[in-house]
């Protein structure tokens, strides 16, 4: 029998901040403004400047999604510590222990990016391109290789820009993974930040051949306020996505969320049974929009580039989500993944709560693995 995921629910804890810039300097205006020294031309004028300062200031909602992500950034930094401390730290001592550019350096920082589960294929791109912009640019010091360094990372990891449509139409999204990698945990976890977006929900219980993972999503489907469809364990998981499909229909929902199976022992039973499924979805709900979603595990670092080059050869997928980013030394696979399969890094988890699960930017990651405290 296999192990249940873990669904713990965190409480995440706000964050206080201060008042910004705009805030201060309105409250200096009004003192000034509440003197009698004051000329009636100068309470004109200070009066105008106040009221573009308050057109200038975010309304509450933006000010909030500023802050979560202002407080995500803080939690990615804090959760790819482990990785920082892997990779970067390698390469600066590789940066600042050369005193000239030459072969030895590049197979110095070969070896580190590997080590930093960046996977060979990457770290050979990357570094061919590091080699042309030095050579363009005529760089003579290891030092000033770093930021061009970053800039290649980042260039390797461009996909595109990443689309989320199946938020804003009418969807399937089907999500698959081995057991363990958090697969049910993080369908909670969107199906909870779909509902935050007054998105109507329907979860289908596809997976029936792992234990207890009816009973997981269930909980989640409860936390969530999201409709649950299920079977019994050892049922046909098309059967229960079309029942799904008939009360995602019925009941007018805007996401429909598959839990799916994911046996990667035995590919051709699970490349039959998502195409039985994707036969149904075809017939049943041909205009809903489609979406395969992949978790990984980032701990396993190329074991997961691995699953998700097996689960491509199986189906079509659209995005990955990496889970248990703050707990692991080879966060460098979300570079391997982007770079080696062009498929992009939709999500990614830095630890239990909702909040930790958040939509995947490349150049965020980058500036979090590279960050120092100097800049702070």
């Amino acid at each position: 029998m296999f192990e249940n995921e873990e669904i713990e629910l965190s409480v995440d804890d706000a964050e206080d901040f201060d008042l910004s810039l705009d805030d201060a300097e309105e409250m200096e205006f009004e003192d000034l403004l509440s003197e009698d020294s004051l000329s009636e031309d100068f309470e004109e004028d200070a009066s105008a400047s106040m009221d573009e300062s308050d057109n200038a200031l975010p309304d509450d909602d933006q000010q909030e999604e500023s802050t979560k992500k202002e407080g995500f950034f803080k939690r990615l930094i804090s959760g790819l510590t482990k990785t920082r401390d892997n990779i970067v730290s390698g390469m600066d001592s590789i940066f600042s222990g050369f005193s000239k550019i030459d072969e030895e350096f590049y197979e110095e920082l070969e070896e580190t990016l590997i080590m930093g589960d960046i996977g060979v294929n990457a770290t050979m791109r990357i570094l061919d391109d590091l080699r042309d912009k030095v050579k363009a640019q005529h760089i003579k010091e290891p030092m000033a290789c770093k930021q061009l360094l970053i800039d290649s990372i980042k260039e390797q990891m461009d996909v595109g820009e990443t689309a989320y449509e199946f938020e804003d139409r009418t969807s399937v999204v089907f999500v698959i993974g081995v057991n363990g990698v958090g697969k049910t945990t993080t369908i909670g976890k969107l199906a909870g930040k779909l509902r935050a977006q007054n998105k109507k929900v329907v979860l289908a219980a596809a997976d029936t051949f792992r234990a207890a993972a009816g009973e997981q999503l269930k909980e989640w489907a409860n936390r969530a306020d999201a409709d649950l469809i299920g079977g019994q364990e050892g049922s046909d998981p098309a059967a229960v996505v079309f029942d799904a499909v008939s009360a995602a229909k019925a009941r007018k929902a805007d996401v429909l969320l598959c839990d799916t199976a994911g046996r990667l022992h035995n590919k051709k039973n699970l490349m039959d049974e998502l195409k039985k499924i994707n036969r149904v979805i075809d017939r049943e709900y041909p205009e809903a929009y489609r979406e395969t979603l992949v978790v990984l595990d980032a701990t396993t670092g190329q074991n997961a580039l691995s699953q998700a080059r097996e689960f491509n050869d199986v189906t079509d997928i659209t995005g990955v989500v990496l889970t248990k980013m703050d707990g692991t030394a080879k966060g460098g696979i979300a570079i391997a993944i982007q770079a080696e399969l062009g498929i992009p890094v939709k999500y990614i988890g830095v630890g239990e709560t909702i909040d930790d699960l958040q939509k995947f930017d490349a150049d965020d990651f980058v500036n979090a693995l590279f960050y120092t405290n100097e800049e702070e």
